[in-house]
């Protein structure tokens, strides 16, 4: 039995950071322009901070201007909000992330939506929703971004008519990622845990995007044979002897057996997050600008 291609993650994301790098070169020798990234951390939270020290990183080695803002976690959200105003003016700014979650005082929501949508990198202010929806040209979320990326390159003859199969209904992945599908022609359907006969859906998807934080909640015989499978999960279970190791949503080691290309956990749809992160803020810088993005 032939196993499904693996998409890597990890080579598509460094092409991706070649090109930025390559963009802001162009920007900077064109237009006198170095795109910057602002950090904003409220708290320690270990894995907050593991993932922002590698966007900073990231973002440093492409030739961007980076800065961290790590607040301590009983910061008020007034105090966060004036934070977000100054980089809302700094022109030196060009796109702001606030990492999440954010300690219990904060309402997330109002946060995100005092950054001006422009410099929206994460694309979760409600304007740039809105503009996903309506098919709008604007700041797209960077997991779905990059997940629709790799679909695009692991099918080539085009998505245009394939049925795709979102299992989530999260603001962060599953919706955005299922608006995404629509603007390729895609027939879409988003289930959850309340779907009835999921199962059964998911055998008739020719896309499956698995998006729900579940570990191996999608058993390997509900791919279809010769399914694309897209598994966003990431989650640490217990491996025996006191170690853990990371695994997705879909049990991978069956599902291998089906599809015909599927993302591996780590290493699959990861390492695409940070990448389009920095991706989003070339598309931010030349949306207030007014400069030609040479990513497109």
């Amino acid at each position: 039995m032939s196993r499904a291609t693996l998409i890597d993650g990890k080579a598509f994301a460094a092409k991706i950071r070649q090109q930025v790098a390559a963009a802001v070169t162009q920007l900077q020798q064109q237009h006198q322009l170095q795109p910057g990234l602002a950090v904003v951390l409220v708290g320690a939270d270990p894995a907050s901070q593991i993932y922002v020290r590698n966007k900073a990183k990231q973002t440093l080695e492409t030739g961007m201007h980076s800065i961290e803002h790590r607040l301590p976690a009983d910061t008020s959200q007034t105090e966060l909000l004036e934070l977000i105003e100054q980089l809302n003016a700094d022109s030196a700014i060009h796109g702001i992330l606030v990492q999440l979650p954010v300690p219990r005082q904060i309402d997330a929501d109002v946060v995100i939506n005092a950054i001006d949508p422009n410099k929206d990198v994460d694309g979760f202010h409600i304007k740039n929703t809105g503009k996903l929806w309506s098919g709008i040209p604007g700041l797209i979320p960077c997991t779905p971004l990059g997940c629709m990326m790799m679909l695009r390159d692991t099918i080539p003859e085009g998505l245009v008519g394939k049925h795709a199969v979102v299992v989530g209904r999260s603001n962060i992945v599953g919706k955005p990622i299922s608006a995404l599908l629509l603007r390729e022609h895609c027939t879409v359907s988003i289930a959850h845990s309340r779907t009835k006969d999921l199962p059964g859906l998911c055998r008739e998807a020719d896309i499956l995007v698995a998006a729900v934080g579940r570990a191996e909640m999608i058993k390997g015989d509900w791919v279809r044979k010769g399914a694309t499978v897209i598994d966003v999960g990431i989650n640490r279970i217990d491996a025996g002897n006191g170690k853990t190791r990371l695994t997705g949503d879909v049990e991978f080691a069956a599902a291998v057996q089906h599809a015909a290309a599927i993302t591996p956990v780590p290493g699959g749809v990861g390492p695409m997050t940070i990448a389009c992160l920095l991706r989003n803020t070339i598309t931010a810088a030349c949306l207030q600008t007014g400069y030609a993005n040479p990513m497109e």
